[in-house]
């Protein structure tokens, strides 16, 4: 794989402690080569969305925008409330979007997961997710699909996940989200230097 750094962040989509998603998201960090530079941001201080507030938006969202911004890959991993996405997820989306001419999505590859304790793993969620990332120019790695079902079920009392199949899927994401993602950022660089020798 590719010796060049790559910056990752991940974003759980539940404010629960030990929420599954969070647990994914850290299952899925622990495979990361040695060159990746990894956080997982928390959305506990992001506030309800107000439109009249855009202009001096509060120091917890431009913080978590400057960090989407500077990433070079995105995890999301989301819970499914209501056949939805999180309103807390939701929330946080609406904010970096605005104004749209400024959205850090723009062009970042993103990685979709979702873990629910139900039989259908969230992937009406998922889905919800997808429709919404892609209008903000985000390119969504479109395969595997990572739905974990029956979450409560899958991680020992240390938020390991025990799924190996689970495991195997998540692998071959993070191998072709980081593929796409360093296309992405060579092709973005390649561009910028042409610009500059004509």
């Amino acid at each position: 794989m590719n010796s060049e750094t790559i910056k990752i962040i991940g974003i759980p989509g539940s404010l629960r402690k030990n929420s599954y998603n969070k647990y994914l998201i850290m299952n899925m960090f622990e495979m990361l080569p040695e060159n990746a530079e990894s956080e997982i941001l928390d959305l506990n201080g992001v506030p309800i969305y107000n439109q009249d507030e855009e202009p001096n938006a509060p120091y917890s969202v431009n913080l978590i925008r400057k960090k989407v911004r500077d990433a070079d890959l995105i995890f999301i991993s989301t819970p499914e409330y209501n056949h939805a996405i999180s309103g807390v997820l939701k929330n946080a989306i609406d904010w970096l979007s605005r104004p749209p001419s400024q959205s850090p999505f723009a062009w970042k590859t993103v990685a979709v997961l979702s873990a629910s304790t139900g039989s259908i793993g969230g992937a009406r969620a998922q889905e919800d997710l997808r429709r919404i990332l892609e209008p903000l120019g985000a390119i969504v790695v479109p395969r595997p699909e990572v739905i974990l079902t029956n979450a409560d079920k899958k991680f020992d009392n240390n938020g390991h996940l025990v799924d190996q199949e689970a495991r195997k899927l998540m692998a071959e994401l993070l191998q072709n989200s980081i593929r796409l993602s360093l296309a992405i950022k060579n092709s973005m660089h390649e561009q910028f230097a042409l610009r500059l020798l004509t």
